[in-house]
């Protein structure tokens, strides 16, 4: 079937929830969805003029047939849905792959043992601590237990290496005992070895004491040096675990989940506690797609009820997926217990969602390899206006007018941080006739929603994350009100207010409430760039209408040619000079311009 006959077919389902099943040429399952309601959801796959990511955009050209399976309520198409994924997993359904694998603590048989992470045993003498299922874990013990220990982290083999050139840096800023000087004894480095790896196998508590009791003994035989060493390694554990207390979690078993999306990929991030510790990070990659609000309402049920992964008591998330009052009543049912699915407003996990946001952001610039600036202004600009996420479109209008009453309005466009051009558009006041910015902000904005709602093409088919307005709270609170009870109307918006020097000094929120941008000046640098394109987009607009205004008011003086004939003339000439250099016959050609016109322009412009 084709896309338009998949169309029809899916305008012909109810209004009613369940599972849509998309199938390719072959028959094969490539894609399992729900729906609240089956006609609305399935259609906007198949209909003209609707954006799609880069998987949804591959997923609906492989699509040759739809089933759809009715279900009694929501609830029961989120457990038919997540059964049927995990049966058939179709290829265009989120697969959750990660990082995470079988890692090992492998420590070398030599003379001043190494201790490192692996991800696999080789075939060699060194002993090998594992398999742990977390790498995240590894790495953190590993990197804990040299730091704490001051082992050495470098290439130089020892005792090869004693005495031949300086201590490294890591020597001078306390984070490795430096063996290289020959001050160190091959006894009393074994002895810093299996410190760090009782600290591996057992934990703070039980080294602790061993530690003690070792300083105490050197003490007493007056070897000062080896008491100033243990001495430091207890100084260093006890560091270690108060910096834990910064990321521990009040709840005894809880994951924090957050996402971030880039131009090409978004990225899901779970930290996860036990016992209030962090004991591992996950995360996943999902490239060919920018869809963050998608992801999130498909990634919770994949991750915790196709794989058996194990359900804690409480998971906070960053922002609610669609249907998560269904989703929770599954996860308790699955769990066997209440699970509390939330997002935290306040407080320290709140802090922890942020920190999973963090290192979500963080995995999608190591995949890039770059961080892009504009990415990280967009982080830097919600985090201040305290938005969810980035705001990868923003809408920005200003008004201009002139002296007559006429008014025009300019909108641009930025999209992930770069202005989109072809998303520039200009809106000539229809309904205002007087200079009041006020109402022409709000018939713009109202313009443009209308745009959207009708289904318009090009940029009018996007919705915003986030629009700016040129002016105060007078321009914020018209456009407010006009655009409530429309799509837009949750859409953030503030006013751009300049100061006395007409230069960008803050944002205006809904609320009258004002955010300096001084301390910010990534932020700043950012929106004033919007604030000046929109103001030069929208005044290029005014000018260019006054000129072509100003040459029709000229051939309006020639007697018998009125605003019909001028406009015609300037259509087709361009300029008045084109006309006053026009012979009577060329401009008798012009449509809509009469033989007694022309006579009448031509002898105008040729007096002798």
């Amino acid at each position: 079937m084709t896309k338009y006959e998949l169309w029809q077919k899916a305008k012909m389902l109810p209004l009613l929830p369940g599972v849509y099943i998309i199938r390719d040429k072959t028959g094969e399952i490539i894609y399992i969805g729900k729906a609240k309601r089956l006609r609305t959801r399935v259609s906007q796959y198949f209909r003209e003029g609707v954006p799609h990511d880069a998987k949804v955009t591959k997923m609906i050209h492989n699509a040759f047939e739809f089933d759809v399976i009715v279900t009694q309520s929501e609830f029961e198409a989120l457990v038919l849905e997540c059964s049927q994924i995990k049966q058939h997993k179709p290829k265009y359904n989120i697969l959750l792959k990660d990082d995470k694998g079988y890692s090992y603590i492998k420590v070398t048989r030599e003379d001043y043992p190494r201790i490192t992470a692996v991800l696999q045993k080789e075939d060699d003498d060194a002993e090998y601590i594992g398999p742990y299922t977390s790498s995240f874990a590894v790495r953190e013990m590993v990197e804990t237990a040299n730091n704490v220990f001051r082992l050495p982290r470098c290439g130089k083999r020892f005792p090869q290496d004693i005495g031949k050139g300086r201590p490294c840096l890591n020597a001078h800023i306390g984070k490795c005992m430096a063996v290289c000087s020959g001050k160190v004894s091959r006894e009393m480095y074994r002895e810093s070895v299996e410190g760090a790896l009782h600290l591996i196998r057992h934990g703070q508590g039980e080294i602790l004491k061993l530690l003690r009791q070792r300083m105490e003994e050197a003490a007493e035989k007056l070897d000062f040096e080896r008491a100033a060493m243990l001495r430091d390694q207890i100084n260093a554990i006890e560091k270690v675990s108060r910096g834990q207390k910064v990321v521990r979690s009040s709840v005894d078993e809880q994951d924090v989940v957050a996402f971030a999306a880039s131009v090409t990929a978004v990225c899901a991030a779970i930290l996860r506690f036990r016992e209030g510790r962090l004991v591992d990070k996950r995360e996943f990659l999902f490239h060919d797609t920018q869809d963050l609000t998608a992801l999130r309402n498909e990634f919770l049920p994949r991750y915790y009820l196709e794989d058996s992964e194990f359900i804690p008591r409480s998971i906070a998330v960053d922002e609610l997926p669609e249907g998560w009052e269904d989703l929770k009543r599954l996860l308790s049912e699955t769990r066997g217990s209440k699970v509390q699915l939330y997002v935290p407003r306040r407080g320290d996990t709140a802090k922890l969602i942020e920190m999973a946001r963090t290192n979500a952001f963080e995995r999608l610039a190591r995949e890039s390899g770059r961080y892009a600036r504009e990415q990280k202004l967009l982080d830097e600009m919600a985090a201040l206006l305290g938005l969810q996420e980035p705001p990868q479109v923003i809408e920005s209008y200003d008004i201009s007018n002139w002296g007559d009453g006429t008014s025009v309005a300019g909108m641009v466009v930025f999209e992930n941080g770069k202005p989109k051009k072809a998303g520039y558009r200009r809106f000539k006041m229809q309904t205002v006739f007087v200079n009041d910015d006020y109402a022409s902000m709000s018939e713009t904005l109202s313009r443009r929603v209308s745009e959207y709602e009708k289904g318009g093409s090009g940029q009018f088919s996007v919705k915003p994350n986030l629009i700016f307005l040129d002016g105060g709270r007078g321009q914020v609170n018209a456009v407010r009100k006009s655009l409530e009870n429309t799509p837009f109307a949750q859409v953030p918006l503030f006013g751009m207010v300049k100061d006395d020097r007409h230069r960008t000094r803050g944002l205006i929120t809904p609320a009258g409430e004002e955010i300096q941008l001084s301390m910010h000046k990534g932020v700043f640098a950012f929106v004033t760039s919007i604030q000046d394109e929109t103001h030069r987009w929208a005044n290029d607009y005014r000018k260019r209408l006054q000129k072509g205004k100003s040459y029709a008011s000229t051939l309006q003086n020639v007697p018998g040619v009125g605003p019909a004939t001028a406009k015609a003339l300037l259509a087709h000439f361009k300029t008045v000079t084109a006309v006053r250099q026009a012979e009577q016959e060329q401009l008798c050609q012009v449509k809509g311009v009469s033989q007694k016109a022309a006579k009448a322009v031509y002898e105008y412009f040729h007096q002798t």
